[in-house]
């Protein structure tokens, strides 16, 4: 049976314990690492590179929502709080679960059968080909996990970015430049100083006058490529 990497992420100590020994009861279950605060936590996360965090959502100056906002790669994620208004909006970001402190044997029995299940079916895909890395985004009192191949359109507004996916838009505080480091370059390709697109989207490739390139998104956008970039457009689809 396959190992999954646990990381726990709690302000409380005896949170952390209780979890920690809950988890004794699985061997397949992999205690890796423990922070108290979401800094911590970043670092450790992004160290160990876990399968699962169990992570409380309210702690001191940073919640567990800023924490997973400042990840580029979200592992899978179970939210743990005594605070019951948190319910809502963790399942609307689609975490794998929700659990009330303190935490009772079965419940617990029924989270870890969820994360087998999830990885599993995760490992049997093959992530690298059916899903994709997940980043959590935050856009005023919406959050969200989303695929970054769900992504299929981003665009500069001065300090920020507006991410289109699915039927949705989410402004960003991270820089057109930030993303393309981020981002996978045989899937998004900047066509101008304020656009990046998912070329998985792409419907149509139009020249115009001047030997520019257009491009028209199956969402239906048609976006303007700059003459250095459709040149290297052209070079990497083999356009003349």
């Amino acid at each position: 049976m396959r190992k999954i990497e646990v990381i726990i992420v709690d302000d409380e100590r005896s949170a952390r314990e209780e979890l920690k020994r809950a988890l004794n009861m699985y061997k397949d279950f992999v205690f890796i690492g423990e922070a108290e605060n979401v800094d911590d936590a970043n670092n450790l996360i992004k160290t160990k590179i876990p399968d699962l965090i169990f992570l409380d959502i309210q702690m001191p100056e940073k919640s567990g929502f800023d924490l997973l906002e400042s990840l580029d790669n979200v592992p899978a994620v179970i939210f743990t709080t005594a605070y019951n208004q948190y319910a809502l909006q963790a399942f609307e970001v689609n975490a794998l679960d929700y659990l009330m402190k303190p935490i009772r044997e079965e419940r617990f029995a029924r989270a870890i059968e969820k994360i087998r299940t999830a990885i599993s079916l995760k490992s049997y895909l093959n992530d690298s080909e059916v899903t994709s890395r997940k980043i959590f985004i935050k856009d005023g009192e919406k959050r969200f996990f989303i695929q970054l191949d769900e992504i299929y359109l981003i665009e500069s507004l001065e300090n920020y970015t507006r991410l289109f996916f699915q039927d949705k838009k989410a402004l960003q505080r991270r820089s057109l430049r930030q993303w393309e480091e981020m981002l996978d370059e045989s899937v998004f390709f900047r066509i101008n100083r304020t656009e990046i697109v998912n070329i998985r989207y792409i419907r149509e490739v139009n020249k115009t006058i001047g030997g520019r390139l257009e491009v028209k998104l199956k969402t239906g956008e048609l976006l303007e490529v700059s003459n250095r970039q459709s040149v290297k457009f052209k070079n990497l689809n083999g356009i003349k």
